[in-house]
């Protein structure tokens, strides 16, 4: 691809070399090849981009020190920019349609173009949209509908009815739209009976899923994640949940049953949010906080950024202030009883 066509659609400032730079892909600086991207960021990386081999370098301003025979774009974010073109110069596999291993149900409806690995399944009444890529063993379930230049790979599972929308990924061994974990129980005998798991699952476009992540169905109506999200590996998200857009799930997050988390939120590591939760719009969690069941987390009243930890979650700095009051009481409670461990002593000689 020419880094002019590069220009053309992602933006940017052409401020050396030409536009018909050939590129094949990116790299690092160290790295980088003639015919590779590579971006700089920060002093350490214009340093090393001070002695790359790349073909192209994208960065936020130029520097008098790079070498002049190095095609430059300026932009105001360069790793943005450069992830955008690893993405368009990133070769598309080419379709191989559906292999003789593949099992394929009655009425199922292929688009163009479309993939089906060795040993995957596509039960009867699925639909899979233009492009779309099913790898090798993966579960399509009866009525599943997949939308255009998706790719699910092995061994992923989505269960029977479930939505899918455009060029969302989901990574291997995740499963989509098991039983939401529901009971009741019977107070005479101590007894569970499973709350009916009959509503569905919706994956909105553009979401990425990580590798061995699990999404409930809902029990009665739905489960539904939004445009943009991107879910980590190993990450749980329980029954009748609504994800926002662009909200961030890092790993080993869970997510009990009918909680929401608004749009644009970003959720760290480990983090735990009970049932009938709510986590506001813009809202960070750090790693290992904790919502608490039936309660709402917003960002009212605090700044734009602010990092909420701690079970209960709460501002950063005010866990920090707490935790060093408490370090103070303890050591004053120590020093309180050092005395009359000293007249102890003292009386037993």
């Amino acid at each position: 691809m020419k880094l002019g066509e590069l220009v053309e659609i992602l933006g940017g400032t052409l401020v050396q070399g030409s536009t018909d730079t050939d590129l094949v892909g990116v790299n690092a600086a160290p790295l980088a090849g003639q015919s590779e991207l590579a971006f700089a960021e920060g002093a350490a990386s214009l340093a090393e981009a001070q002695a790359t081999n790349a073909g192209a370098i994208v960065l936020r301003a130029i520097s008098s020190d790079l070498p002049q025979n190095i095609a430059i774009v300026e932009t105001v974010q360069p790793r943005l920019w450069f992830a955008r073109a690893a993405k368009l110069l990133r070769p598309v596999p080419p379709s191989e349609g559906v292999h003789p291993g593949a099992t394929i149900g009655n009425h199922v409806e292929f688009g163009k173009d479309v993939t089906i690995g060795p040993g995957a399944v596509v039960c009867e009444y699925a639909s899979i949209g233009d492009g779309t890529r099913i790898e090798a063993g993966a579960v399509i379930g009866e009525g599943v509908r997949i939308g255009e230049q998706c790719r699910i790979y092995p061994h992923a599972t989505l269960y029977a009815g479930i939505t899918v929308g455009n060029r969302v990924v989901v990574h291997a061994g995740a499963v989509l739209g098991a039983d939401g974990f529901g009971y009741v129980r019977d107070n005479a005998t101590g007894a569970y009976t499973q709350f009916p798991q009959q509503g569905t699952l919706v994956i909105e476009d553009d979401v990425e899923i990580g590798a061995n992540s699990t999404i409930d169905r809902g029990a009665l109506a739905e489960t539904r994640i939004r445009r943009g999200t991107k879910i980590d590996n190993l990450i749980h998200v329980g029954h009748n949940c609504d994800i926002g857009e662009d909200v961030i799930l890092v790993a080993l997050t869970g997510i009990s049953g009918s909680s929401t988390v608004g749009k644009g939120a970003v959720i760290a590591g480990q983090v735990g949010i009970g049932d009938h939760a709510h986590v506001g719009p813009g809202v960070i969690l750090g790693g290992q906080a904790g919502v608490l069941s039936g309660k709402t987390v917003t960002n009212q009243g605090l700044k734009p950024g602010t990092v909420l930890w701690g079970t209960p979650a709460r501002p950063l700095k005010q866990v920090l202030r707490e935790q060093v009051v408490v370090a103070r009481l303890a050591k004053a409670s120590r020093k309180s009883k050092e005395p009359e461990s000293a007249d102890r002593t003292s009386d037993q000689d």
